[in-house]
């Protein structure tokens, strides 16, 4: 199983939400460049990265956080928020990210996210509040549930799915294991789970259950997670 341990960026900060909620963001580093230097020598490969800013405007907003991030590190960076056309995209593997997440998009226009797939490497981000898909930075609830919009993309090339549990997100609640799994289940897709992730029984879980990946943001920054445990349990398998 894959852990991504995640930095979302606000106003050039590293911040968590809760129930991504924007002014519920807690800064935990003025310096977010630094943390992902941390992630790395805890032993990490990837990292998960959100531009809050950009989710709720549409277009990137913390862009010379990215840059230093990207210059100051050697792991593997997913970027999402706010990514909506393909010059975006673009503009974001030539700065060295490694695969771009479409959230919002793959809601609006599937087709467009089928076709960025292959060319890209592309993963779609699913949010749900009580099962259906939120979009625009989680402000807006849709009618369509979550495992129909996962259906959309099997077979369309994506290099994986990620789910989120927007109820659980920065709670430190516990991850929701079966919400994860329908979604996987109904993608064929890869599928990394987020939201809500505390400690080290929910790692164990999550490897029970045959889950391909899980995103890890407060449970780090709050301790209740060590990390370099997770990532031991996480290579065992």
């Amino acid at each position: 199983m894959t852990i991504l341990p995640a930095i979302d960026l606000k106003d050039g900060k590293a911040v968590r939400l809760s129930k991504g909620l924007m002014d519920s963001a807690k800064i935990y580093s003025d310096e977010p460049w630094q943390v992902a230097k941390r992630f790395e020598e805890l032993g990490s490969e990837w990292l998960h990265l959100v531009d809050l800013n950009g989710a709720f405007a549409g277009e990137p907003k913390n862009l010379e956080q990215i840059k230093k991030i990207r210059k100051n590190c050697n792991l593997k960076l997913e970027l999402g928020g706010g990514i909506r056309d393909e010059e975006t995209i673009k503009m974001y593997l030539k700065l060295g990210i490694d695969r771009v997440i479409l959230g919002s998009v793959a809601l609006r226009n599937p087709e467009f996210v089928k076709d960025m797939a292959k060319k890209y490497p592309i993963v779609v981000g699913i949010d749900a509040i009580d099962g259906m898909v939120a979009v625009e930075g989680w402000g807006e609830v849709s009618s369509m549930r979550a495992t129909t919009l996962a259906k959309e993309f099997a077979n369309a090339g994506v290099e994986a799915i990620i789910c989120t549990d927007v109820s659980r997100d920065g709670m430190l609640s516990g991850v929701n294991v079966d919400f994860t799994l329908e979604i996987k289940e109904a993608s064929g897709v890869e599928t990394i789970a987020s939201g809500g992730l505390r400690d080290i029984e929910d790692i164990k879980r999550l490897i029970d259950a045959k889950i391909d990946g899980t995103i890890i943001g407060k449970a780090f920054y709050e301790g209740t997670l060590d990390l370099e445990e997770a990532f031991k349990l996480a290579k065992e398998i």
